[in-house]
């Protein structure tokens, strides 16, 4: 594959079926899904293939719809960005997934690069890197791409910076059907009423949020032994701010206490928002628990979202 114009024919070639068939959603309101990411740490130890995720978390957690992360593909963060562009392993984890009974539904991109540093010239070549991640979501059959706004500098030029690599990516990826979601990850981001302007800005149909149940770290006070937040949005603002524009809602949980509860976070309080919202689609389950296994907090994430849908 020498250009991205080939990969995209070819992509087009491999997955023309996928214009026959609706565009991917949730038998009733509101579904569950599951984020790779809640597996991140057998994924880092190699006692999990990225390649086998789809099929895990059908056999073993009962859930058909999976969210990858970028990073995972290949090998545990070294050759992820080639993986990307990798037809044949493309096609290997399509065929897994469907031989799986799985549906690929979004890919989460990390590493590419800062879409919110006011330098243009940087900022235009992570966008042009966020590409090939709507190329590969589309060969999967994803739906959805999601970013980051990261970067050094003043907010308001970072907003600036935001909207412009928003709406490149969005007029990109909606000539193959896919949709650019933005997560609170940090900094800026994890302020509800700014990503809410960013998106009002973009004005775009297939460019949205991704509510995350957590991530409303502001900025860490890193000369802690474990990075401790220093400032803090409030989360259930926060998620309620960034519901209107949102094609997702990532479930974020941590260790859970001895009644099934998560201590840092009230989940029926956000679960009424989103219904409270007319929230529609897939909600990911995203476990990031530091003491409990990785598949005793998948069930129990399921559970607690069951309990309160």
């Amino acid at each position: 594959m020498s250009t991205r114009r080939e990969f995209v024919k070819q992509t087009v070639l491999a997955t023309s079926a996928f214009y026959m068939t609706p565009s991917i959603q949730p038998t009733s309101s509101l579904e569950i899904s599951l984020a790779e990411w809640s597996l991140h740490r057998g994924l880092k130890a190699g006692t999990i293939d990225h390649l086998d995720f789809p099929s895990i978390a059908n056999k073993q957690f009962g859930i058909n719809v999976v969210e990858y992360v970028n990073g995972c593909f290949g090998s545990y963060k070294r050759d992820f960005k080639e993986a990307g562009k990798d037809m044949a392993y493309l096609r290997e984890l399509l065929n897994r997934s469907k031989d799986a009974g799985v549906t690929n539904h979004l890919i989460m991109v990390d590493e590419e690069g800062f879409l919110a540093i006011p330098d243009d010239k940087e900022r235009l070549v992570a966008v042009e890197n966020h590409k090939k991640w709507a190329d590969a979501a589309k060969f999967l059959e994803c739906k959805t791409v999601r970013v980051n706004l990261h970067g050094p500098g003043e907010s308001t030029a970072k907003k600036t910076a935001s909207v412009d690599s928003l709406s490149r990516l969005g007029e990109f990826a909606g000539q193959l059907n896919i949709n650019i979601v933005v997560e609170n990850h940090g900094g800026d981001s994890s302020k509800g009423f700014w990503i809410a302007d960013v998106m009002r800005q973009v004005n775009k149909p297939n460019v949205g949020t991704l509510p995350d149940f957590g991530n409303f770290c502001i900025s860490h006070e890193w000369g802690t032994t474990q990075g401790e937040c220093k400032e803090i949005y409030d989360r259930y603002k926060g998620v309620e701010e960034m519901l209107p524009f949102a094609k997702g809602v990532s479930a974020k949980s941590y260790d859970f206490d001895l009644n099934g509860e998560q201590p840092k976070i009230d989940y029926k309080r956000l679960i009424k928002l989103v219904k409270a919202s007319g929230f529609k689609g897939f909600i990911g389950i995203e476990f990031e628990g530091e003491t409990q296994p990785e598949d005793e907090g998948i069930r129990k994430t399921k559970a607690l979202l069951q309990k309160y849908l």
